[in-house]
This record gives structure tokens, sequence and C-alpha cells, in this order.
């Protein structure tokens, strides 16, 4: 409803009543639904104004979403793997549809840039142009981010690297590099 109704936070939800109504439920159902969101932080309830929809932005939900979605190993390495399976076939986008001036500009981004892995990464998502798989990252990236992972210490010249691979246009390489750099081989 949020989403056809092209709501906004702040925008104000309709009553518990008329919820009602309109999903065909009962009272009791939306008002703990109302409970929940409000928990999770995602709704607020103003006294004599009725309920609205709350910035999320930078809110924890994923990390409270984690503790109860991700509670086995399997979940947790299925996270990784589906996280960077995405990167490397954003990878191989890239090598079909960029130019050689577009990954130049890449590089020299790269090299004026102090960045973080999820910044590399997400201009790297950008640049391969598919909205769906942007969308899927920031999810998997926010839960592999929640999760208690190694810290792997990476250095510019790894990033480089990979682009300069990336410049050949070569799919092994690429993913040679891609697997150097996530440290996937021996």
């Amino acid at each position: 409803m949020i989403a056809a109704e092209n709501l906004k936070p702040g925008d104000k939800l309709p009553s518990e009543r008329e919820l009602s109504e309109r999903l065909k439920v009962g009272r009791s159902s939306v008002r703990e639904a109302f409970r929940a969101l409000e928990l999770l932080g995602l709704i607020e309830t103003r006294r004599g104004e009725g309920t609205f929809i709350r910035d999320f932005k930078g809110h924890q939900l994923v990390q409270v979403l984690s503790t109860f979605i991700l509670q086995d190993e399997k979940a947790k390495k299925d996270i990784k793997e589906t996280k960077f399976l995405i990167e490397l076939d954003c990878l191989w986008l890239i090598m079909q549809k960029k130019t050689q001036d577009e990954l130049f500009a890449f590089k020299n981004w790269t090299e004026q840039t102090t960045f973080t892995d999820d910044e590399f990464f997400y201009k790297i998502i950008l640049l391969a142009d598919n909205h769906l798989f942007l969308r899927m990252w920031e999810i998997l990236k926010d839960y592999y981010n929640s999760l208690d992972f190694p810290a792997e210490e990476l250095q510019k010249h790894d990033y480089l690297h990979l682009i300069e691979e990336l410049q050949t246009k070569e799919e092994m390489r690429i993913r040679g590099a891609y697997k150097m750099l996530r440290k996937l081989v021996e």
C-alpha cells in the first residue's frame, strides 16, 4: 500500500478502522501490526494526529531482522556467496557495456579517492547499470555487514588491479582478479 500510493516519510497512514476495512482484517490485527512497526521505528503515532511514516534510511532494520533470519551458518554463507556472485556478474556486465573511457574514468576515481570496499563496489554496481542488481546488492550488503565476518585488509592496488583487468575485457582475467581481491583463491 505504501509503494502503490507512493507514500513518503512524514505522510499520514489511514486510521486503524480504515485499514481494517480496506485489508478486510480485524482492527486488533491492524493495531498489532502498527505496534510492531512502531517498535521497529518505521512508523510513529502522534496523539490526536494519527500514525505517520518515519524516515528509516539510517534505521537498524536489517540488523534487527538479521537476528531472526540469519541464525544458521548456512544462511550466513549464502549471504556472502550471493553478494559475491552479484558483484562478479556486475563485473561481467561492465565488461560487456562500458567503454575504455568509462573504465579509465573509474580508474581515475579509484586512484584519487579514499573509499571503503562498500563504496567501491557500489560504484561497480552503478557502472553495471542494472537496477535490480543494485537493489539486491544493497540489501545483501547490509545483511553481510551485520554479520561477524572478519574484516579483510585490502589495499588500493588490489582494487586498481581489478580495474586494470576490467580494461582488458578478458573474462577469465577479470574473474581471477576478483577472486584474488575477495581472497577466494589460494
